[in-house]
């Protein structure tokens, strides 16, 4: 049944691997009446989830709860997936952060949270697993005040604690619950509670008043707040990121999860009270788009499964207007327009067919022809592109070679269409060495893209040792000139160029300048001499890898009228850079990262001097409680490649860490020798 937009409710699940969004997930659609039975695996049902036993993309499930619509988005909790949560917060206007009630804040606990203020995404918290041993409430709670900047505010008091945990006190309403094979009962507060309701109710209140001065003032002036007046102040500052309401409870006891449900209906914000989506029009300027049922339709496509026998399944959100079935779109990203088949709404396996789908819904659209994560569908009179949010840039790779020369042209087909699931995979043939070489965000990542390439495409692989993404770049100026001239009989091939090369701060690029005057090089031929240019770029004269940070200035050369042409002013370009690259000192670069590495306090200073061997720069230590230091640090990527293991070894398991790239920088001369080597080595063996 459609429902009015204010109905609607999109959530994304954020958190640690192990807090159990998908058991809550679960456990949500057993409330709702959509499964008979809470069981995690019920939501991660592909099978190299089943091996993992965890998720490793990204689950989408629409129900009803009362007279709201709820579209739920159960995130990965590895930090290899990271781009699955990105996508899932864009679309969605509230994210909810579980929280194991054990562990208490970790370390994506903080990343997904600090990607949700970043998009300005209000947030609410469950601390899960409260039936379990050592689990502690008010400690999760004060750990999420220290660690964040927004104001944590309890909404909920325990019934009962670790295997005794039983029901909560909603602080709101005043009302005590119990769950009994997980169904709800009313009872009156219990008497040993009423002392600690009201000294949390207080400091509820207190926390709520500040985001609106009225009520502040009223409070100031010793007026009881009633709780109609508390509920529409909780509902501003929560959708205005000012407060964080935290609920406690179960999901795998079932207790609290109607509450969560209950909140997200009051408080969590309607696909028309988000943010607005940016859009670049065809002449590039960049203008809002407002959540709106009466505009032309736009959607975003925020995530697409390859199905081995549906083939290409797309999850898009409608951002503006409303679709059915036989509608004809944009893909605005292609510039290719095709009509709309059946239309869903994601259920799992258990999809169910609609006839129309308008602003803020989820839905989904099986085999469309063409559709990668992150494209634009509009309506044809409306192109325009939506910004998509930055995806991290893939660090980690390796060689993938099919076992079986038949599987040749299939392993280039499986890989392109694994390439539009996920933004963060990469692939590249590399046709000096002859190998496929696959990019990622880690290796799980890369574990599970090649399992995908195997168990989706019946492509069985060999896997290379990691490849670092290195780069190369120039250290002083160099003029170049290169002519080409080629007589073969009839017309010829005659191109001309001068060209100057300088470097350019790191990360600034290529850029290319055209000081031609006179008309010593025709107009239409300067684009010919930049695209030689670029395709020279892809590979240096260092070690074969993509050159960076360049400026290239053609300044003079010479044309035929006849025998002159585009490929020739290419190729005169192609060797022209490449000799003043030979002569203006290049050099190699290597991605370093920054790293973030947690253990216990006892064996920081063991972590240092890990991090110091391997020519990392430590940045500083801090402790962050609970027995555990922070240490930060730069370091070659290069150097990373096997530190996971190490770090397990010194941490008896109990470390671990995350990095993310900060810039290139210049290969010690005695590192870069011996990656030189190893290119030509590979290169031979190819």
């Amino acid at each position: 049944m459609s429902r009015p937009i204010d109905k609607k409710r999109n959530i994304a699940l954020i958190g640690h691997n192990g807090s159990g969004k998908s058991l809550l997930l679960s456990a949500m659609l057993f409330n709702s009446g959509l499964m008979d039975r809470i069981n995690s695996k019920l939501i991660d049902t592909d099978p190299i989830e089943e091996s993992k036993g965890s998720s490793v993309s990204s689950h989408v499930y629409s129900f009803d709860w009362n007279d709201f619509s709820f579209t739920v988005i159960d995130t990965p909790g590895f930090g290899d997936f990271i781009s699955e949560v990105i996508n899932s917060l864009f679309v969605s206007e509230n994210a909810l952060s579980v929280v194991n009630a054990v562990a208490g804040v970790e370390i994506q606990t903080e990343r997904t949270w600090q990607m949700a203020e970043d998009m300005k995404k209000p947030v609410m918290v469950f601390i899960n697993q409260m039936d379990k041993e050592r689990a502690n409430f008010e400690s999760a709670v004060n750990e999420l005040a220290s660690s964040f900047d927004r104001k944590i505010v309890a909404v909920t008091l325990q019934i009962g604690s670790e295997a005794n945990f039983r029901g909560l006190i909603d602080l709101i309403s005043e009302k005590a619950y119990v769950y009994n094979s997980g169904k709800r009962e009313e009872i009156p507060v219990p008497s040993e509670f009423s002392e600690k309701v009201q000294e949390l109710r207080l400091r509820l209140i207190e926390d709520v008043v500040e985001s609106d001065d009225t009520l502040m003032e009223k409070y100031l002036d010793g007026q009881e707040i009633g709780s109609e007046e508390l509920i529409h102040a909780m509902i501003k500052a929560y959708k205005t990121c000012q407060i964080v309401p935290v609920i406690c409870g179960s999901a795998e006891k079932n207790i609290g999860i109607d509450l969560i449900l209950d909140y997200v209906s009051l408080l969590g914000a309607s696909p028309s009270e988000t943010t607005s989506y940016m859009a670049r029009l065809d002449s590039g300027e960049e203008v809002e788009i407002k959540p709106s049922e009466t505009e032309p339709f736009c959607a975003y496509n925020f995530k697409t499964v390859v199905d081995p026998f549906v083939g290409r399944v797309s999850y898009i959100k409608i951002i503006a207007g409303a679709v059915k079935p036989g509608d004809t779109y944009v893909n605005v990203n292609r510039g290719t327009s095709d009509k709309f088949g059946r239309i869903y709404l994601p259920r799992g396996k258990d999809q169910i067919e609609v006839d129309q789908a308008s602003c803020g819904d989820v839905v989904v659209l099986p085999k469309l022809k063409e559709g990668s994560v992150g494209e634009t569908f509009t309506h044809k009179d409306r192109k325009l592109t939506i910004v998509t949010p930055a995806f991290p840039e893939p660090m980690f790779s390796r060689s993938v070679n099919p076992k079986s020369k038949s599987d040749i042209d299939k392993i280039s087909n499986g890989l392109s269409r694994l390439s539009e699931t996920d933004p963060a995979f990469k692939w590249e043939y590399d046709p000096e060495t002859g190998e496929t070489v696959v990019s990622g965000l880690g290796n799980i990542h890369l574990d599970v893209m090649i399992e995908r390439l195997k168990s989706t495409f019946g492509v069985d692989v060999e896997v290379g040792k990691p490849k670092i993404a290195y780069r190369e770049t120039i250290t002083k100026k160099a003029v170049a000139e290169y002519k080409h001239k080629k007589q073969t009989g009839g017309h010829g091939q005659y191109g001309h160029v001068k060209i100057e090369l300088e470097p350019l701060p790191r990360g600034a690029g290529f850029e290319f300048v055209d000081k031609i005057f006179g008309g010593v090089i025709p107009k239409n031929f300067i684009p010919s001499v930049e695209k030689g240019i670029v395709e020279a770029m892809k590979r240096g004269s260092v070690a074969g890898y993509p050159v960076v940070d360049v400026r290239v200035t053609l300044f003079d050369g010479s044309y035929h009228e006849v025998d002159s042409s585009d490929i020739s002013f290419q190729i005169a370009a192609i060797q022209a850079f490449r000799k003043g690259m030979e002569e203006a000192r290049p050099v190699l670069l290597e991605p370093i990262m920054e790293v973030e590495i947690f253990c216990p306090d006892e064996v920081a200073g063991d972590v240092i001097g890990e991090v110091t061997s391997r020519r990392g720069r430590p940045q500083g230590m801090e402790s962050i409680g609970r027995g555990m230091s922070k240490v930060k640090a730069e370091v070659p990527l290069a150097e990373m490649l096997d530190f996971s293991g190490k770090l397990s070894g010194i941490t008896s398991g109990r470390g671990y860490f995350t990095m993310k790239f900060v810039r290139y920088q210049e290969v010690p001369p005695n590192i870069q020798e011996k990656v030189i080597q190893e290119r030509k080595q590979e290169s031979q063996n190819a």
